[in-house]
């Protein structure tokens, strides 16, 4: 039997959940086209809101109820080719914040992540970008595109330089040229140092823009993702770090991304609790 619950994150009744009177904004964009190993990205904006469904709208950490804010849930984006789809992101994300709210992108692979940050960065004169990836991403083009989710810094990079990349733990020789070994933090660096949270805070503007591969968890926690990687971040570890940058800086918005769905409904519920608990943070 399908189902009756309402389609939206946090299965929330209208009154929290329309987009006049919504503060935050969930916009799904569910494309898969440039993976190189596995595939479904595309289902995980889904996959999410229906794990979401089952979550504690009360945050014990922060003592919140964000929910009360108001989130509202876009209609999915759906495109067949990479440049339509960062178009479409960017037109929507841009007409959210020109409304003035807080827009969640919810991937579909990495490459949603350009135009959502592209419409931010119009906004957000002085933004940083915190990116948190098992993978660089620093490629020039793979695979013979420009646009491959392997090559998303480098396209982010050409709307600012300023971002910090945390949990790195996988790349090729040819990226070493594009990173700037001063804002990246390999996820051996992290497992060796007690101050690398403040070290990562310390380094971002005030103003924040998050870009979260599913990835930079150890497999252990996600397996769920395309490209997984040993030796990732635990749950704590990520979430210490959001706190302290909620805590020092201005949370703009974020997106999700990357998770590919299984058979075990545990890693998409990670992520919905993730973005749960971001938005908390956010709105404290």
């Amino acid at each position: 039997m399908k189902s009756k619950l309402p389609h939206n994150f946090g299965c929330l009744p209208k009154k929290f959940s329309n987009y006049k009177n919504s503060s935050i904004v969930i916009l799904p964009v569910s494309f898969d086209k440039t993976s190189t190993w596995l595939k479904g990205s595309d289902k995980g904006p889904r996959a999410i809101i229906e794990a979401s469904k089952n979550l504690e709208l009360y945050d014990i950490e922060t003592r919140s109820e964000v929910y009360k804010k108001g989130i509202f849930t876009e209609k999915e984006i759906v495109s067949n080719s990479v440049q339509d789809m960062i178009n479409k992101t960017y037109r929507r994300v841009k007409r959210v914040l020109h409304d003035k709210k807080f827009a969640v992108v919810l991937g579909g692979e990495h490459t949603v992540s350009i135009g959502s940050i592209k419409a931010y960065a119009e906004f957000f004169k002085h933004m940083s970008i915190l990116h948190l990836d098992a993978h660089s991403d620093m490629r020039d083009s793979y695979e013979g595109s420009r646009y491959s989710h392997a090559c998303v810094m480098s396209r982010i990079k050409e709307v600012t330089e300023n971002f910090v990349s945390v949990g790195i733990r996988s790349m090729d020789s040819s990226e070493l040229k594009n990173i700037n070994e001063d804002s990246i933090f390999y996820a051996s660096h992290i497992y060796a140092s007690k101050d690398w949270i403040h070290e990562v805070t310390k380094k971002l503007s005030e103003n924040v823009y998050i870009t979260l591969d599913l990835d930079v968890f150890d497999p252990s926690v996600m397996p769920s993702t395309g490209t997984p990687e040993p030796g990732g971040l635990d749950w704590y570890q990520v979430v210490h770090l959001l706190e302290d940058v909620s805590k020092y800086k201005n949370i703009v918005g974020f997106d999700i991304v990357e998770l590919c769905p299984s058979l075990s409904k545990a890693p998409d519920f990670l992520a919905a609790k993730l973005i749960y608990k971001l938005l908390s943070l956010s709105f404290i």
